[in-house]
């Protein structure tokens, strides 16, 4: 899977990890999209180091959907947390 591929997930798996954690987002929706893209790299690479599976190089491999998903949900959940009351 090239780096385009790994994009359209990463924006893809931030904006159902942003329908999964509903609410107002320091970034808004260019932030929600960059953690998506970083959480996708970051998911894949824990899923090949921590869990001693590497991700495919299927766009449509579900293994490959749930790290994007998982580590996006993770970034923004740490997102929230550190950046969470920049709005208020």
């Amino acid at each position: 899977m090239g780096i385009v591929s790994w994009i359209i997930l990463g924006l893809l798996a931030g904006a159902i990890a942003k329908v999964l954690l509903p609410g107002r987002d320091p970034g808004g929706l260019i932030g929600t999209t960059l953690i998506g893209v970083a959480g996708a790299f970051t998911g894949g690479w824990l899923s090949a180091k921590l869990l001693d599976r590497p991700i495919q190089n299927e766009f449509f491999d579900l293994a490959t959907w749930g790290s994007a998903i998982a580590g996006s949900l993770v970034l923004l959940i740490g997102y929230r947390i550190l950046f969470g009351n920049s709005r208020d």
